[in-house]
């Protein structure tokens, strides 16, 4: 017996092939077919149809089902079946559905919760001639209830973002929390390539979101730093991100729908965290260079022997003028062409041609620390910026820190960068005053051992 006992007519072939799909054949595939659990009774209560998910959930076949007057000492227990078999055929004689929950009987004897939506039929002249009847385990529709909740939660509510992305890359959905940090409208985002949002950074999100199509989710989240075009300039944002790869549910075979991709703003801190590596290593690099220093017979060496270990991570030359009468002299430095150790000046004693406002002198003249780029430009630009300031050509930032020592200032220390660093900041400052303390220490210490013309400082200072 099929999943319901109607026959119906079979359509006569036509003079070139088969006719329609019959009738009966027809319904019996579509209630088969269906993921819901459906029964159907005709205006007396008699079970007329029963598909394949009810016998599914309850163990009982259609050849065992149909035909039988409601559901008393089979499906239902007898005593509940009065109630059971009046709620149902309730909704024969008027409008819309119902929902009910009720305790079915499986065929091994075991109880099934199940949750029905029922609604009455009518016959052609609209007259009341039966009930249909879908149903499920309340367990199942509870998991979907959750799972609608869940999706409409994470589109409105939640505190991450969340996109959809469709396999041209494209976002299709996007939560308000996705929206604000795109810096745009939940709808006029739909669409749009991602490059079109991200100025920096898109061809890493990319590269995941096509991985996770291809080869499914990584098996951690994954931190991205992009930069984001806004109405008030770049930004460069860091996203902690999760990728999951969304097939249909509905075919044979996995067929990608595209990606859900989820997010977290984590720049602040991981803006902190390299903040405090940053201390760290500097500390550190603090202390190894006053160790150095300290197994050192000439104060010089010292002094270059702090600059060594404060280039580490920091600059790409250094260089230590001191003063010599109302002139700077070069006293030792980097190599110009290539990184190298800082090594005293051969012969030196040479006043160094800085023109009025350079850096260096400004730094002498404020007593402190003065920072100074190329700013943008051609790469040739920034190498004539550097060359008329007597400095290495791949420098485009430069850090001046004055060298006092007991109330006098001896010189200054210059550190440099090249265009793949980024400008001096002032943490980077208060770090450099720090190592030039140590370099003031020992220039002071040789000076006051070898006096020279191009250690002597003035006694009032410059």
């Amino acid at each position: 017996m099929s999943a319901s006992t109607t026959s119906g007519t079979t359509d006569a072939l036509g003079p070139d092939g088969p006719g329609p799909i019959p009738g009966a054949e027809l319904l019996a595939a579509l209630l088969d077919g269906m993921d819901a659990a459906l029964c159907a009774f005709d205006a007396d209560g008699t079970v007329t149809h029963w598909n394949r998910e009810a016998e599914r959930i309850l163990g009982w076949s259609a050849e065992e089902a149909v035909g039988r007057p409601g559901f008393a000492g089979w499906a239902v227990r007898r005593a509940d079946a009065g109630e059971v078999q009046g709620r149902l055929m309730a909704v024969m004689g008027g409008a819309g559905r119902q929902v009910h929950e009720f305790a079915l009987l499986r065929k091994d004897g075991g109880r099934v919760l199940v949750r029905t939506q029922s609604a009455g039929v009518r016959s052609a002249d609209g007259k009341p001639a039966g009930v249909y009847c879908a149903f499920s385990e309340v367990h199942a529709q509870i998991d979907l209830e959750r799972s609608i909740a869940l999706s409409e939660a994470l589109f409105e509510d939640a505190s991450w973002g969340v996109v959809l992305v469709d396999v041209d890359l494209r976002p299709t959905v996007v939560n308000a929390h996705a929206a604000r940090a795109l810096g745009g409208g939940r709808t006029t985002l739909l669409g749009r390539p991602l490059g079109e949002l991200i100025v920096q950074g898109v061809e890493d999100l990319e590269g995941a979101l096509q991985h996770v199509l291809a080869e499914g989710a990584p098996p951690a989240p994954t931190e991205l730093w992009v930069t984001l075009r806004t109405g008030d300039g770049d930004r460069r944002r860091c996203w902690r991100s999760g990728f999951l790869r969304l097939a249909s549910p509905l075919a044979e075979e996995p067929v990608p729908l595209g990606v859900g991709w989820l997010f977290q703003d984590v720049t602040e801190a991981k803006l902190a965290a390299q903040e405090a590596d940053r201390l760290r290593f500097r500390s550190s690099q603090l202390h190894r260079a006053s160790r150095s220093a300290a197994e050192c017979e000439d104060p010089m060496e010292a002094a270059t022997s702090s600059l060594d270990y404060a280039l580490a991570g920091f600059a790409d030359h250094a260089l230590i003028d001191l003063v010599a009468g109302e002139r700077l002299v070069r006293a030792a430095g980097t190599p110009t062409d290539a990184p190298g150790p800082c090594l005293p000046v051969a012969g030196g004693g040479i006043p160094l041609r800085y023109a009025p406002g350079h850096p260096a002198l400004q730094a002498v003249d404020r007593t402190g620390s003065v920072r100074a780029s190329a700013g943008a430009g051609s790469a040739q630009a920034a190498g004539e910026w550097a060359t008329e300031r007597r400095w290495p050509a791949d420098a485009v930032h430069a850090l001046c820190v004055v060298l006092r020592s007991r109330g006098r200032t001896l010189g200054v220390v210059t550190f440099l960068r090249s265009s793949h660093r980024a400008a001096f900041e002032r943490p980077d400052a208060a770090y450099a005053e720090s190592v030039a303390d140590r370099v003031a220490a020992s220039v002071d210490l040789g000076q006051a051992a070898n006096p020279s013309p191009s250690g002597r400082s003035s006694p009032s200072g410059v």
